[in-house]
């Protein structure tokens, strides 16, 4: 907890001094409370998240699979829902992901389980391989559904997710293809099924933590997620240059 930053700061003398409180929420901003801005990112549980639907808008279309697949220190717990969207799959998502109608008929709405998703989520710091397609298409089914008793870090506005694809940007900028199943293979790590759900969060997580092992990618919570937002706004001028 960041109890010590809400209250304020102190002299090394003990005085206490109100004014550094607001420096030190400026340095923490878009981390989760629950988690110490200075904890080391290697040390953080997190859970990593993917999401297959419908479509690409996730104003319209509907989720038909999330997975959840939370890390922590040795520990990996794989959990994975389908989801009956309500809705016809499209045919170029069904390419995809290979996920069919007839597979989904008899699985629950999202709003059944949404509770079971929540749980997972709340135990750590959000990540996703282009975090917001993930998390755009979570916001809205959560949207969708009954109030929860406590909103998880990963549905929270001012929290941000981790990111593998803006550090692959960087880190591997000479090459060509950044996908996840690209980066993985540049990397050793095995991606499974891809684009299923539990294959891809699993993925997405180990290339993460390989990233960690680069001196560009910094150490702890606050100064990673920081930097991730500078070289996301790095990346998004470059692709405006690009296109102009």
């Amino acid at each position: 907890m960041r109890a010590s930053a809400d209250a304020g700061g102190c002299f090394p003398t003990g005085r206490h001094y109100p004014g550094i409180a607001h420096l030190v929420r400026a340095i923490a901003r878009g981390t989760a409370d629950e988690f110490a801005a200075e904890t080391l990112v290697r040390d953080l549980p997190f859970v990593a998240v993917d999401v297959e639907a419908t479509g690409l808008d996730p104003a319209e279309d509907r989720v038909v699979e999330v997975a959840c697949v939370f890390f922590h220190c040795d520990t990996i717990e794989r959990h994975a829902w389908l989801i009956n969207p309500g809705r016809p799959i499209s045919a170029e998502s069904q390419a995809v992901h290979q996920i069919s109608d007839d597979d989904v008929k008899a699985a629950p709405p999202f709003a059944e389980a949404s509770a079971a998703i929540a749980a997972v989520l709340a135990r750590g710091v959000p990540l996703a391989y282009n975090a917001e397609f993930d998390r755009a298409f979570l916001l809205a089914e959560f949207g969708r559904s009954p109030p929860l008793a406590a909103t998880p870090p990963a549905l929270r506005r001012g929290v941000d997710w981790f990111d593998p694809l803006i550090w692959a940007r960087e880190l591997q900028r000479d090459e060509k293809s950044k996908s996840l199943s690209a980066v993985a293979e540049r990397l050793g790590i095995a991606t499974g099924q891809s684009h299923r759900a539990a294959d891809d969060a699993t993925a997405a997580a180990h290339v993460f933590r390989a990233f960690l092992g680069d001196a560009r990618v910094p150490p702890t919570y606050a100064a990673c997620i920081r930097e991730q937002r500078r070289l996301g706004r790095v990346h998004k001028d470059e692709r405006v240059y690009w296109r102009s």
